[in-house]
């Protein structure tokens, strides 16, 4: 697929809708609460889920304005931030930085084996794919930190995400704590304007959505139960007190995209149970939009 004649042409399409519609019929509402009500009763969790569908500009929410934790569903957006200095030129993806063995956190797959220096680029990739931690941290400091990172997300118009730690420590989760935490509705907004909108250059959203399309450690979730025909870019998360997360952009075959947001947290179900619930999500949602 040619993602950047895709993305340009999606672009076109949803770029001038930016409100939430009061109903959501196509996404066959009552199927939908009655499924995530099933999953929280199931997992004793709160699960905030948010969908945003291209073809007829509707929304639907679960707790869509609740706050849950960002999780590793941030890296997503902090190399967006990243991306968008590159498109001004503030930053190069090339720019080589220098990694100390004392910089590298726990979960850091891809850059514990690297040579001791890694590009943007080479960071953005791990840090979105393989959900590298030491690679996010990188991505993080490169931005600014994480106030930038909140910055960014203000200047595309997201007035509740927000991170205020980096890696591990932002995967805490305390509940009711509104450190590194976001809501369903903005975060699907949010993910809505960076890959199916301008935020970004045309080439900057299709690296992007390349990296999300390649997400090496979400296998057990969306991509478990969507149709093998359908494309899916995707970044998932987890973090204490039993969250679990993803975004993701879906687009079913011969069919305009899909957005979601997934938020699953305040539970003591292992993450297996967490994964299998958003697989069943993700099939029932795959049957709404006509799998």
């Amino acid at each position: 697929m040619n993602f950047s004649y895709l993305l340009r042409t999606v672009a076109i399409a949803v770029a001038t809708f930016t409100t939430f519609s009061p109903s959501a019929n196509a996404l066959e509402v009552g199927t939908l609460s009655k499924a995530v009500q099933a999953e929280e009763a199931r997992l004793g969790a709160r699960i905030g889920m948010a969908v945003f569908d291209a073809k007829d500009r509707t929304r639907w929410a679960h707790r869509g304005d609740e706050r849950f934790p960002l999780n590793s569903t941030h890296k997503s957006f902090s190399c967006a931030a990243l991306l968008k200095q590159v498109d001004r030129r503030v930053l190069a993806l090339e720019n080589v930085i220098s990694i100390e063995r004392a910089s590298l956190v726990t979960y850091s797959p891809v850059m514990e084996k690297t040579g001791g220096q890694v590009t943007l680029r080479e960071a953005c990739a791990a840090s979105v794919s393989w959900s590298d931690n030491t690679a996010a941290n990188i991505v993080t400091d490169a931005i600014g930190g994480p106030q930038a990172f909140t910055v960014f997300m203000r200047d595309i118009g997201d007035p509740h995400t927000r991170l205020d730690r980096k890696e591990p420590e932002m995967n805490e989760a305390t509940p009711n704590d509104l450190r590194d935490t976001t809501t369903p509705n903005a975060i699907v907004e949010s993910l809505r304007r960076i890959i199916l909108g301008d935020v970004l250059r045309e080439d900057s959203r299709a690296l992007l959505t390349d990296w999300m399309i390649n997400d090496k450690v979400a296998d057990a979730l969306l991509r478990a139960t969507l149709p093998r025909t359908w494309s899916i870019a995707d970044k998932s998360g987890a973090g204490g007190h039993g969250s679990r997360s993803i975004v993701a952009v879906i687009w079913p075959k011969d069919r305009d995209p899909v957005v979601v947001g997934i938020y699953i947290t305040q539970t003591s179900a292992p993450m297996a149970d967490s994964n299998a619930a958003i697989a069943r999500l993700g099939s029932v949602l795959a049957d709404a939009l006509g799998r």
